[in-house]
């Protein structure tokens, strides 16, 4: 993520973050590659310290609100290990136009791999009060209804907006109210 232009200053403060497929390519219209990225966050915050206070998977972005010991070095791993797992899902089921893609909108200084998932960065902005959290965690959950797929918050499955309705999530968040 060296030729992001977007900086961490403070590694250990929640942090909004997008991360975008390559080229805005829907990827995540099956339930097997949102489980990569759902994994991906478990085992974070299972084994680096990431709190997750609120996320939305659509079919080819997210957005989520964390932090954890160095959001940096984490976010560096959860792209690296979800392109790992999702490219070799999408050579599994033999998805050849989007493999096809992803290697045609390939950034030309990735030398070292065949393909490319993410965009560069993750266009880090630091939660810098509470009014900020509310609206990013606002933002965060009303995307899908801005987009025109649901007409309530909750009823995007792949989103933290259940859990803030006390309805049991897919993974586990820190709540904000």
């Amino acid at each position: 993520m060296g030729r992001s232009r977007y900086k961490i200053y403070e590694p250990t403060h929640p942090h909004f973050l997008t991360c975008t497929i390559l080229h805005w390519i829907p990827i995540f219209t099956n339930k097997e590659s949102v489980e990569i990225i759902l994994h991906s966050l478990k085992y974070l915050q299972a084994n680096h310290n990431l709190k997750l206070f609120a996320y939305v998977i659509l079919e080819n972005h997210l957005h989520f609100i964390a932090s954890s010991d160095d959001i940096r070095k984490d976010m560096a791993r959860f792209k690296s290990f979800t392109a790992r797992k999702i490219i070799n899902l999408l050579k599994e089921k033999n998805v050849t136009t989007i493999l096809q893609q992803l290697e045609f909108y390939k950034k030309a200084h990735k030398l070292d791999r065949e393909f490319q998932l993410w965009q560069e960065g993750i266009q880090p902005k630091l939660i810098q009060t509470e009014q900020m959290m509310l609206d990013r965690i606002n933002y965060i959950h009303n995307n899908p209804i801005k987009r025109g797929y649901v007409d309530k918050p909750r009823h995007w499955r792949y989103s933290s907006a259940r859990d803030y309705e006390e309805i049991d999530g897919l993974i586990e968040i820190e709540r904000m109210f």
